[in-house]
Parts: C-alpha cells; sequence; structure tokens
C-alpha cells in the first residue's frame, strides 16, 4: 500500500459534486439526518491493484434521541453497502468516538476507503 502525502480537508459547504461530497451525503443518510459532518479530510491512496481515495469524516450527533441513532450508524457503518457512483467502498469503520453527556453530544470519526472503479 502507498499514501499520497497530499491531503484535502475541507469544512462543509462545497458545491461540487466530488466523490468526497457524495460519501458525505450518504454518510448522513445512513445518519437518519441526526448527524451533522464538521469535517472531512481526504488522502489519495494506492496500491499496485487499486486506486482511490481514504476519507476521516468528523461527524456530530447532538441531543439523546440523535446519540441513539449515532450508536445505530456506528454498529452498521463496517457493513454498510454504499452507492456511490464511480466509486466502491473498499473499507469503512469508526475509528473514535467522544461522549459527553452535558449537553448530550457524541463525536464520531471514522475512515472510509473508496476505490476507483474499473
Amino acid at each position: 500500500m502507498h499514501f499520497d502525502n497530499s491531503v484535502a480537508c475541507s469544512l462543509r459547504g462545497k458545491s461540487r459534486q466530488s466523490s468526497a461530497e457524495r460519501l458525505g451525503a450518504a454518510l448522513l443518510m445512513l445518519s437518519g439526518g441526526k448527524g451533522r459532518i464538521t469535517r472531512q479530510c481526504e488522502t489519495n491512496w494506492a496500491s499496485i491493484t487499486f486506486a482511490g481515495t481514504r476519507h476521516t469524516v468528523e461527524m456530530v450527533f447532538e441531543g439523546e434521541g440523535a446519540i441513539e441513532i449515532g450508536e445505530d450508524f456506528i454498529a452498521e457503518l463496517p457493513e454498510h453497502e454504499f452507492a456511490i457512483r464511480g466509486q466502491l467502498v473498499g473499507d469503512a469503520e469508526v475509528i473514535k468516538v467522544d461522549h459527553r453527556t452535558a449537553p448530550p453530544l457524541m463525536k464520531v470519526t471514522c475512515e472510509v476507503l473508496l476505490l476507483e472503479e474499473g
């Protein structure tokens, strides 16, 4: 495996429809609309047979009801079947979870490896 040194990070709000934007939309859908993406970074990735990007996404779930949905999100993410045009999901995992009780908030950091289809 090879990780390219170029990293692109962004806050939400870009208007173009890149694979990162489509991944963000898919993650928001998986969160039932209860999660909010606060940060998304993209690193180029390549092996001998595949090329793509590794995405690190931070999501926040605010309020007790949203935290319950966030816990479902954590459980479902690794096995979720994503449908992202032009991309295959090679791996998806939660790498960090932070809880706060007052006010109720859960911050989830996940990594998703997108492989270029074709």
